[in-house]
């Protein structure tokens, strides 16, 4: 289990060290923000931990030197040995077989285990995350797995892995041409693609999931890793007309299952053509979630592709019709184009991580993934189905 961050208000400490660890950065600073969203007829206040980056890239450049000094940093923390097994060539198909949306125990990750690593190592190893991500989707990317941990803790799960997260690189970090950060664990798969020669950055693919829906932390916040998604998800489905919501909702939901390969099936529901500009504009700050989770010129380019394929991009929504998870089982909804492909799922069930009072079903119990039909990590290696034989499973737990 990791040494730092169980049972405690983990980032903090471990971005403290960081602060230390990337030379040339500020000294990260941890900040509560509080956010109220309202949730049908109640109104629920959510505080989530937000920490100060160690830097504050805007560009593609800005991130990408940032993330490889942080790279170099966690690799001069480590042992011979360990590197061997951190490190892998750019081009290695491990990389498409060793992210799912199982526990580590069915799918194993590559690379080095966070629990494994020393404090200083691990403060390392998160530094990478810190300078790769924005503010928001560090804040997610830390929610989600203090929401595994938060398992391991009070539910009633026997999966001794939740909580367990990995760190692979794949290509050099110093060689100024493309290599991958792999991170992950259950509800998390993270692989950015960072290219200085081409000055490009992808997260195709990515998982991003989360259970339960709220929980508290050991500092005695309250943490919602996805209300910023529902929150878009939201805003857009209600920017339209009742027509829309039917074509919208009579459509074929589909699942690319994260760590399988994938047909990027189109299906039937609303299309991009059939929306206002201020629709196109809600439902491309939903796709931010995903695409958008480094620097502001990152996102800018890869809303821009999406954008110019919009007209052919196709919606389709299940479930709920109003944000409010005191009622039925949650939402699913995918977004497909050519350039684009994410799919939310609500699970119905809670995989055997009961928490009483907790939700950890439905609305509380969700996969995602996104994924680039054109460009899945950056065209270096094709998808295949992860090891272990369970990865492309929607139903998992």
């Amino acid at each position: 289990m990791l040494k730092t961050i169980r049972r405690t208000a983990w980032v903090a400490s471990s971005m403290l060290v960081a602060g230390l660890v990337l030379a040339g950065c500020s000294t990260a600073q941890v900040a509560a923000t509080t956010s109220t969203s309202s949730t049908g007829s109640s109104e629920t206040t959510t505080t989530t931990t937000t920490d100060a980056s160690t830097t504050d890239a805007t560009t593609t450049a800005e991130t990408i030197a940032d993330t490889s000094a942080a790279v170099e940093a966690f690799l001069a923390t480590l042992t011979a040995e360990q590197r061997e097994t951190v490190l892998y060539d750019y081009d290695d198909e491990t990389k498409t077989t060793s992210w799912s949306n199982f526990p580590v125990t069915f799918v194993q990750r590559a690379g080095l285990d966070l629990d494994d690593l020393t404090d200083e190592q691990q403060a390392a190893a998160m530094a990478v995350l810190e300078a790769l991500l924005s503010d928001e989707a560090y804040a997610t990317v830390t929610g989600i797995m203090g929401g595994d941990e938060y398992l391991l803790e009070h539910s009633s799960s026997t999966e001794t892995s939740l909580g367990q997260y990995y760190l692979a690189i794949f290509g050099d970090a110093t060689s100024g041409t493309a290599y991958e950060v792999q991170f992950g664990g259950h509800h998390l798969g993270i692989n950015a693609t960072l290219d200085a020669s081409a000055d490009a950055i992808t997260f195709a693919p990515t998982h991003l999931g989360v259970q339960p829906a709220v929980y508290t932390a050991a500092d005695g916040t309250e943490v919602q890793p996805f209300d910023g998604i529902y929150t878009d998800a939201f805003a857009f489905f209600d920017s339209l007309t009742a027509e829309q919501q039917a074509t919208l909702t009579s459509g074929d939901v589909t699942m690319c299952a994260p760590g399988d390969e994938c047909d990027f099936e189109t299906g039937s529901g609303l299309t991009g053509a059939d929306l206002t500009d201020e629709q196109r504009t809600l439902l491309l700050d939903l796709l931010a979630n995903w695409v958008g989770m480094a620097d502001e010129q990152t996102t800018a380019d890869a809303l821009a592709a999406i954008e110019a394929t919009l007209d052919d991009t196709v919606i389709a929504w299940s479930g709920e019709t109003t944000y409010d998870m005191t009622q039925g089982d949650g939402i699913s909804f995918s977004i497909s184009g050519p350039n684009v492909y994410v799919a939310f799922q609500a699970q119905q069930g809670s995989a055997g991580a009961d928490v009483d009072g907790v939700t950890t079903s439905g609305w509380g119990h969700v996969h995602t993934i996104y994924r680039d039909p054109t460009n899945d990590y950056a065209n270096s290696v094709e998808q295949q189905a992860a090891t272990g034989g369970m990865g492309g499973v929607p139903s998992a737990p």
